[in-house]
């Protein structure tokens, strides 16, 4: 006897092919537009490396990571998830967030260090591709422990890309030489590198919510920091970059505190259909990225 729950999980696949078949509704123009806007401004962001223009690279592969929030969440609020939408976000990302930044670091410092350099960039990229490929693989899965207590697994790939160029940050803000060694660079882009494929338990959105006491003095501190990133773009970046680091630990501590609470969180549970879900941060995504 066939189960109720495959018999559903059929269905649905079978209705997800159907509109595949039938080619993107119109409501799923817009985030799929988004996502290729996205890929698009991270290309771009090599071209400029290309040309020596560190700081117009770094700021694309920054836009293109903006993009990528929004395409999700646009739709989700169009209800235009789509597996298509899914495949097409991860595809993206893995150049927005793995190929590009690997390169545009390369272009900037690591060249010094043909081989190891080169080992480092490839790290970085190969290691944004296998979180990605992870994560996928896991889409229609409930059984994720990091997931159902709240936390991510790993550095997601934005935020990788992002941490990547700490470095550029420095160097760009303070034109301190010593922020573009390439021996140092290449063990940081290595070192976030496995940051991306970890097992390690990082804090979500979700983890992240102020309690209401304090929310006002929140919206005080978005302010103050969208006005420090307007005139002082690299020095704010940089903090931020820090600032994430340091919860980095904060989350590895807070996971094994709901575990110690709540040993239930760490068992398997039964898989379940998740058609719509998509990559990280991306079109379709239940929650945020794992």
């Amino acid at each position: 006897m066939i189960d109720e729950t495959d018999a559903l999980t059929a269905e649905e696949g079978l209705s997800q092919r159907r509109r595949l078949a039938r080619g993107l509704s119109m409501r799923a123009i817009v985030p799929n537009a988004i996502t290729v806007a996205a890929l698009c401004v991270g290309l771009t962001g090599i071209r400029f490396a290309i040309a020596g223009e560190f700081e117009k690279s770094v700021q694309a592969v920054i836009v293109a990571g903006l993009l990528d929030g929004i395409d999700g969440r646009a739709a989700r609020l169009l209800k235009a998830q789509t597996r298509f939408g899914a495949e097409m976000d991860s595809l993206a990302d893995s150049i927005s967030f793995g190929v590009a930044p690997a390169l545009i670091v390369y272009l900037w410092t690591l060249h010094q260090l043909p081989s190891l350099g080169w080992i480092a960039a490839l790290a970085f990229a190969m290691c944004c591709v296998l979180r990605l490929a992870r994560f996928n693989s896991r889409l229609d899965m409930l059984d994720q422990p990091h997931k159902q207590a709240g936390f991510l697994t790993g550095v997601p790939a934005p935020v990788g890309a992002g941490l990547a160029f700490l470095p550029m940050y420095l160097w760009i803000a303070t034109g301190i030489p010593e922020f573009a060694n390439e021996v140092a660079v290449s063990i940081w882009m290595t070192l976030i590198a496995f940051l991306m494929i970890s097992s390690l338990p990082t804090l979500s959105w979700s983890r992240l919510q102020p309690p209401r006491s304090i929310r006002i003095g929140v919206l005080a501190l978005v302010g103050l920091a969208v006005a420090a990133l307007l005139t002082e773009p690299w020095y704010t970046l940089a903090a931020i970059t820090l600032v994430y680091l340091a919860l980095i630990p904060i989350g590895i501590v807070s996971y094994a505190s709901v575990r110690r609470r709540d040993p239930a969180a760490d068992e398997p549970r039964p898989a379940s259909p998740a058609p719509d879900a998509a990559s990280e941060g991306g079109q379709g995504a239940p929650s945020d990225p794992s």
